[in-house]
């Protein structure tokens, strides 16, 4: 009896679980999807991966749910994959009045796309800040390589 209960819950864990992994996965495709798509993120040559994994990382920190398999935080994940992909819809009006209601109320969806858009907007400021930090650093270097040879060559001259 305790070994058919056991297998029992390591069945609906299992179960949970893979369904989970499998709607954060779709959530972060949609996101890579719509990177791929920004034109910023080719003119700022910024790794469209990179970029996905740092607004999946940003909107999941203001999603409900405490844990990744938590049930309402798996149902964000469906929510947010079902917003990101409004525009490939076959009938969107549908889908929008589907994404109020699946969100709880239109105000709880505004703060969803809300949460998406600052999350990306962060991860912009986060991304070019750190490719301008890469930038001065190699200029730095490449500057104190100049003063370098420029030293050397004085001292050979003196010779």
């Amino acid at each position: 009896m305790v070994t058919a209960m056991k297998r029992i819950i390591t069945l609906t864990v299992s179960a949970i679980l893979l369904t989970g992994c499998a709607d954060k996965q779709q959530y972060e495709a949609a996101i890579l999807e719509e990177m791929n798509k920004e034109a910023d993120i080719k003119d700022y040559k910024i790794a469209p991966e990179y970029m996905a994994k740092c607004v999946f990382e940003k909107t999941s920190l203001k999603m409900p749910g405490l844990v990744p398999f938590d049930p309402e935080r798996l149902q964000a994940f469906r929510n947010y994959t079902k917003m990101l992909t409004l525009a490939k819809s076959a009938d969107p009006k549908k889908t929008l009045d589907e994404l109020r209601t699946d969100f709880g109320s239109p105000k709880a969806f505004a703060e969803a796309h809300a949460n998406y858009t600052e999350s990306l907007v962060e991860c912009y400021t986060t991304v070019i800040s750190e490719s301008e930090e890469e930038l001065k650093e190699k200029a730095d270097e490449e500057k104190a390589a100049a003063e370098a040879k420029e030293s050397e060559a004085k001292s050979s001259e003196a010779k």
